[in-house]
């Protein structure tokens, strides 16, 4: 068994998974402000589960993760700052635990389906704010930065602004007055398609993508803007770069708790 931990701004997921993949268990809390009352509500979950014994596990969060030691450093709305998740959700789930940004374990899950018809897999999700990752051959590229949308800069009102800052979620609700479930008009929705095309354009000529799968709250509506937003990436298409493939995400609710399975399998595991 393994167990994959989901640490978002807004809520926890957390899940047992059999040797499959399959998930056995899973409970869902609110995130804590505090990283003390996270982990005793994590310690919560484990007592909560039938299953207590795992093989191995990992645990996703948002923001920049110190690989090496095991330590997350706060980036915007959960501000836990230089934590030792690693070591801590060791001691609580009793088992060999890998921490990763949770927009690259997300990516990981969602490449893994898509394993036998592309190589190449660039993830982007499009929620709160814009996280994304690289996945080649299955394996995450961490050389793709953990801080998301926030470094990218793209043409907005005649300056230059931050990706995350024009289309997130939260910017969407700042512009529009609407969250992504309330827009419904065509215009509205090739805006935001124009939008994300400009910081797409900037990941296509550095990752060189097979496929972008978009996943996140406001990917949830790809068939809103998928069109637009082909449309859009055609505009620039030159004869050096191949245009990806679009694809809305698969599993985007539990993406994350997934791609945790896969990569503690293939740490700590034998496949």
């Amino acid at each position: 068994m393994y167990i994959g931990v989901d640490v978002g701004g807004t809520k926890t997921l957390v899940a047992v998974l059999d040797d499959r993949g399959v998930i056995q268990e899973k409970t869902l809390f609110p995130t804590p402000e505090t990283y003390a009352q996270f982990l005793k509500e994590l310690e919560k979950c484990r007592q909560a589960f039938k299953t207590k014994d795992y093989q191995a596990g990992a645990v996703g969060i948002t923001g920049r993760i110190d690989r090496k030691h095991g330590r997350r450093h706060a980036v915007g709305k959960l501000a836990w700052e230089n934590i030792p998740v690693q070591a801590d959700a060791e001691r609580i789930l009793d088992c060999p635990i890998v921490i990763e940004n949770d927009a690259k374990l997300a990516g990981l899950s969602e490449a893994m389906l898509l394993k036998d018809d592309y190589s190449r897999v660039l993830y982007v999700t499009v929620s709160t704010g814009i996280g994304f990752a690289l996945v080649v051959d299955g394996i995450i590229d961490i050389s793709i930065g953990d801080r998301g949308g926030t470094t990218i800069m793209i043409a907005h009102q005649d300056k230059r602004a931050a990706w995350e800052s024009v289309v997130s979620g939260r910017a969407i609700v700042k512009r529009f007055g609407k969250k992504a479930a309330e827009i419904t008009d065509t215009e509205t929705w090739q805006t935001i398609a124009r939008d994300l095309s400009k910081g797409m354009l900037e990941l296509i000529a550095v990752t060189e993508p097979e496929v972008i799968v978009i996943g996140g709250g406001v990917g949830t509506y790809f068939d809103r803007f998928h069109k637009s937003l082909e449309a859009e990436l055609d505009k620039h298409k030159l004869p050096s770069i191949k245009m990806p493939v679009l694809r809305q995400a698969q599993r985007p609710e539990e993406a994350v708790v997934y791609g945790c399975y896969d990569l503690a399998k293939q740490i700590f595991g034998n496949g």
